[in-house]
C-alpha cells in the first residue's frame, strides 16, 4: 500500500515536471539552447513556389517548409519564409537578405557561393502521358522519335540531356506544368517529364478536368535530391548548416522525417 508521503512526493514531482514543460514551451530559444548565438534565434528564409512541397498558400506552407521549420524549431530557432520568384530568392539570399534559401538541386555553379545541407527532399521525375495513347519505356532509346514536353531551363539528368543533344528525340519547353498538361491532353506532345507529386498536385488542383485522362509511367526518369542552401559569404552559415544537418539526421533516424511525407500522401498539405 502507498503511503501518504509517497503520494505527496509523486504529486510534487509531477507538478514540477508540468511546470518545467510549460516553461520550456514558452521559453526564449537561447534558453533552450544556451550555446546558440543570440543573433540566430530568429531567421528569415527565402523560397520559391513549388506546391505541394512549398507554397505560401498551403497548410504549413507545404511539406518541405513545414519540415524545415520544425527542424530549426528543434534547435530552438524560429524561422519564417518569404516566397519569391526563384531567381530573386537565389540572388537576394546571397546578397544578405535571407539566412538560407529552399530548396535547390545540386549545381557546380551554386557550390561556389552556397553551402549545401544534407538532402531534404528526394524528387521523383516520371513521364506523364494521355491514357488513350500508348506509352511505355524501359531505357532512353525507347524515346526515339518522340516529342516530349518539359520545363524551361530544366535538366532531366545527364543521359537524357545527352540523348536530347544528339537529337534522339525532341523536346518542347514551356513555362508551367499546367501548360504542359494542356498540350498533352490536346495531343501536341507525346509525354511530359515532371516530378510526380508536383504533377498530380497541378492536375488535381489546377486542372481537375484532366485528372482522369492523364496518368504516369511508373519507371522514374530521374531521382533528384534537393537541399537547403546557406550563403558562403555569411559569417553564420557554417554554424547554421551544422545545426540544421544535426537535427535533420535526428529526424531521419527517429522516423519523424518520413512522417511528413506520409502526411503529404494522406492530403495533410492540401487546402480543404
Amino acid at each position: 500500500m502507498f503511503t501518504t508521503k509517497f503520494i505527496r512526493n509523486v504529486y510534487s514531482t509531477s507538478l514540477l515536471l508540468l511546470l518545467f514543460i510549460s516553461y520550456n514551451a514558452n521559453a526564449d530559444p537561447a534558453v533552450l539552447n544556451p550555446n546558440l548565438n543570440s543573433d540566430l534565434t530568429t531567421l528569415e528564409l527565402s523560397a520559391g513556389e513549388w506546391p505541394p512541397f512549398m507554397s505560401e498558400s498551403l497548410p504549413h506552407q507545404g511539406v518541405v517548409a513545414h519540415l524545415i521549420s520544425d527542424i530549426f524549431a528543434q534547435a530552438g530557432i524560429k524561422v519564417s519564409f518569404t516566397f519569391l520568384p526563384w531567381s530573386r530568392a537565389y540572388h537576394d539570399t546571397v546578397n544578405g537578405k535571407y539566412a538560407a534559401t529552399a530548396v535547390w538541386m545540386l549545381s557546380e555553379a551554386r557550390t561556389k557561393i552556397y553551402l549545401y545541407s544534407e538532402p531534404i527532399l528526394s524528387e521523383k521525375f516520371v513521364f506523364f502521358y494521355q491514357k488513350q495513347h500508348h506509352f511505355d519505356w524501359k531505357n532512353i532509346a525507347d524515346l526515339k522519335g518522340l516529342l516530349l514536353g518539359g520545363g524551361l531551363g530544366y535538366s532531366y539528368g545527364t543521359e537524357f540531356d545527352n540523348a536530347l543533344e544528339k537529337e534522339l528525340f525532341e523536346m518542347s519547353r514551356v513555362g508551367s506544368t499546367e501548360q504542359n498538361f494542356r498540350r498533352l491532353a490536346m495531343g501536341r506532345i507525346d509525354a511530359f517529364a515532371e516530378e510526380q507529386s508536383v504533377g498530380y498536385y497541378a492536375l488535381n488542383n489546377q486542372l481537375p478536368e484532366l485528372a482522369n485522362v492523364i496518368s504516369h509511367h511508373p519507371k522514374p526518369l530521374l531521382i533528384n535530391k534537393s537541399f537547403l542552401l546557406f550563403p558562403k559569404n555569411s559569417v553564420y552559415s557554417k554554424e547554421l548548416l551544422a545545426i540544421f544537418n544535426h537535427h535533420l539526421l535526428q529526424f531521419k533516424q527517429t522516423g519523424r522525417y518520413q512522417a511528413y511525407f506520409e502526411g503529404l500522401g494522406k492530403g495533410d498539405y492540401q487546402n480543404k
